[in-house]
């Protein structure tokens, strides 16, 4: 059974703290819409976005048993003969429930509360960034700046999002068996990188194997207009006190450059950009999760300094 669903359209959290949490997703870069005490939405350019609500708020769907505050993926799909299918393959041994905005939610086989919905995704008409190099016509013209300290480096759209499961088979099995998503890679042992039939990405979810009591999201992520929106947003992200997890870096298996941070969400939360494409001729590829498997190169966020000394002292001004 295959779907045309598009990827995420939106992730639903339950919080403890919905003022740290707005402006943790305010600061990355996302744009706030009806933000109250109670919670709201933080969209990207094209419309997607995360959502925050009281983790002790009714209309959420009740969270995984390890508490995780991720209480739903919502995914998109182009039109209604494609949610009412998606509907009819789920009903045939689980709940589906349709709510008033019309969306239909659902859970996994392990638990996770899924969302499909007509995409709220607008098209986006920007210009990717512009690179150029030697021996290939110049991206940018004579006198057209590449970089500048006060560009925006906003986040584009909702890119993927990462499950830590108890059982990566049993979980792995459901989304390519009753939802069509196909592995494109996968780290042995560890879990497959799923793709949906909407979209090219390499990658809109990604399964990681832990015991039980790990179950939850590991991370989610934007994609950003290119590596320098990523290391841009990244280091104005880390400046404002924000606590880099992972990066910046490039990963092998989707080849995104990639920065991660801490957030008060319980997960990490990443910047990514340029992530490869695939479509059904593409063999997945198979290799075992470490170092030199996860990232092409990896740099470190350090302070900004000028090759005539040292770097400052953590602190000094």
């Amino acid at each position: 059974m295959t779907f045309e669903i598009l990827g995420p359209d939106e992730l639903v959290f339950g919080v403890d703290d919905v003022e740290a949490c707005a402006q943790y997703l305010t600061d990355y870069g996302l744009a706030p819409v009806g933000v109250t005490s109670a919670g709201g939405r933080f969209e990207a350019l094209d419309g997607t976005a995360i959502v925050v609500r009281r983790r002790d708020d009714p209309a959420l769907p009740a969270p995984l048993p390890t508490g995780s505050m991720l209480r739903k993926t919502t995914y998109g799909v182009p039109d209604q003969a494609t949610l009412d299918a998606i509907a009819a393959e789920l009903g045939r041994d689980r709940e589906v429930t349709t709510l008033p905005d019309g969306s239909i939610e659902a859970r996994d086989d392990m638990g996770f509360a899924l969302g499909f919905r007509l995409t709220v995704r607008k098209p986006l008409d920007l210009r990717a960034e512009p690179v150029n190099s030697p021996g290939a016509a110049p991206q940018r013209g004579p006198n057209e700046i590449g970089v500048s300290t006060t560009r925006d480096a906003l986040p584009r759209t909702l890119s993927h999002v990462v499950y830590f499961v108890p059982d990566v088979t049993k979980a792995e099995a459901f989304y390519v068996e009753r939802l069509g998503f196909r592995c494109t890679d996968r780290f042995t042992g560890t879990g497959p990188f799923l793709q949906p039939a909407g979209t090219l990405d390499h990658h809109t979810l990604f399964l990681i194997q832990t015991p039980p009591f790990m179950q939850g999201i590991e991370h989610f992520t934007f994609h950003m207009a290119g590596p320098t929106d990523v290391l841009q947003a990244g280091y104005r992200f880390a400046a404002k006190g924000y606590q880099s997890f992972w990066g910046p870096g490039r990963h092998l298996f989707g080849s995104n450059w990639f920065w991660y941070f801490n957030s008060p969400f319980g997960c990490h939360v990443e910047y990514d950009a340029d992530m490869d494409l695939h479509d059904r001729e593409w063999v997945a590829r198979e290799a075992p999760a470490g170092a030199d498997t996860s990232q092409a190169f990896l740099f470190q966020h350090r302070q900004l300094w000028f090759p005539s000394g040292p770097p400052p002292k953590a602190g000094a001004h």
